[in-house]
């Protein structure tokens, strides 16, 4: 591996870096003001500057009006997005749109380029991925799918019951998981389809309340009654569901370790600023081997999250599908992010967990993510069951 960082990326997290401090931050202040974190208008108004500012969608490549940069390259760049939760929709790298673009740019045909992704690589619309369902159908087990779509001449008639579709709510379409083949394993039996959110037999129910504040779409309960889709709907191939989306969770589970990382770094600068300007017992904050300790296994663990996304996504360039490796990086950053959000509150005191700063609401907010794209316990099991083969392996010889 290579741990330099080209000087374009550099400037261009410099950059990126100065437009979420300068013009994003300030729009914090009224994050619990609208449903969706931020007015439309006011996003509009940071994506157009962003655009203005040469920033705007770093992960996609320049035909689609994004910088071009490789999934090593955005590290630093997302991280700095990451230091505000607004940052990333500024920027049209949030999730899920973020990982949506990623796939539909893989497997998309040309009509569905043209229908779903250009509208929304230029940030004109959202869009939600439909994969999750109440019990008994697929949560942490995607093999356990429900969702069912069964043919009908040249039509797809799909059936089913999802909830915690981020970002459904206002969005301009789906991209839905069902069974097609149920005589087969559901990793050989599912479909993804595309389906305009204002097709009939889409019916939102709800968003679903949740600790953490307010998101683009909420998290969403949809059921589907009949919902007629051509054949020309499927994105990429019937069966090839799962195999599909596991080339979008690889890199989006990285990608979200990438903005988790600049909202626990900001929070350990609030933390390291307010220890050094806070007086108690004699001295400032930052003078007690306590507070002390508390800063270094944060910047620890930061560092170490680092490096950890920097070789998987290495991994993942250069052709390994990195899966062990995605799955420790998960966990690690997850939990890491937590603790730090978690020490941050604690040096801060009563003001940590006052809304005068940001950390309570990121601290309601990381929680979920050691549950979404995939829980800790899940990628622990998918570590184990690796570590258990190598050692069979190397018993056996």
């Amino acid at each position: 591996m290579d741990f330099s960082v080209p000087v374009r990326v550099q400037e261009l997290t410099r950059r990126v870096r100065q437009f979420v401090d300068a013009e994003v931050i300030p729009y914090e202040a009224a994050v619990d003001d609208h449903e969706d974190g931020i007015a439309p208008d006011a996003l509009a108004r940071l994506r157009a500057k962003a655009k203005s500012e040469g920033i705007f969608a770093p992960q996609l490549p320049i035909e689609l009006g994004g910088l071009g940069l490789t999934l090593e390259e955005i590290v630093p760049v997302f991280e700095a997005a990451g230091r505000s939760t607004l940052g990333p929709l500024a920027l049209n790298c949030s999730a899920p749109d973020e990982g949506n673009m990623h796939l539909l740019h893989m497997f998309a045909s040309p009509e569905q380029v043209e229908r779903y992704l250009k509208p929304l690589a230029a940030g004109e619309t959202r869009s939600a991925f439909a994969m999750t369902e109440p019990a008994p159908g697929a949560g942490s087990d995607p093999t356990m799918l429900q969702t069912s779509a069964v043919r009908d001449g040249d039509d797809w008639v799909i059936n089913g019951h999802k909830w915690f579709t981020s970002g459904a709510d206002g969005a301009a379409f789906l991209i839905i998981m069902a069974i097609t083949n149920p005589d087969v394993a559901a990793h050989k039996g599912a479909t993804l389809f595309l389906a305009p959110i204002d097709a009939q037999g889409i019916e939102v129910l709800r968003r679903v309340p949740i600790m953490g504040g307010n998101d683009p779409g909420g998290h969403c309960e949809i059921k589907f009654h009949d919902l007629r889709l051509p054949a020309s709907a499927i994105l990429g191939e019937e069966g090839q569901g799962f195999a599909l989306t596991q080339k979008r969770l690889g890199p989006a589970r990285m990608t979200h370790c990438m903005r988790w990382t600049g909202i626990a770094q900001r929070a350990l600068e609030i933390a390291t600023r307010y220890a050094t300007e806070r007086q108690a017992f004699g001295s400032a904050l930052s003078g007690h081997q306590s507070i002390q300790w508390m800063l270094a296994d944060s910047a620890t663990e930061l560092h170490a999250g680092r490096l950890m996304i920097q070789h998987t996504t290495w991994l993942l360039v250069n052709g390994n599908d990195a899966r062990q490796e995605s799955s420790m990086c998960k966990v690690f950053v997850a939990e890491s992010v937590n603790k730090v959000l978690d020490r941050a509150i604690q040096i801060c005191g009563a003001k940590g967990i006052s809304r005068d700063l940001p950390l309570s609401r990121w601290y309601e907010a990381a929680r979920a993510f050691r549950i979404y794209d995939g829980a800790s316990e899940v990628h622990r099991m998918v570590i184990a069951r690796q570590v258990v083969k190598q050692f069979g392996g190397d018993a056996a010889r």
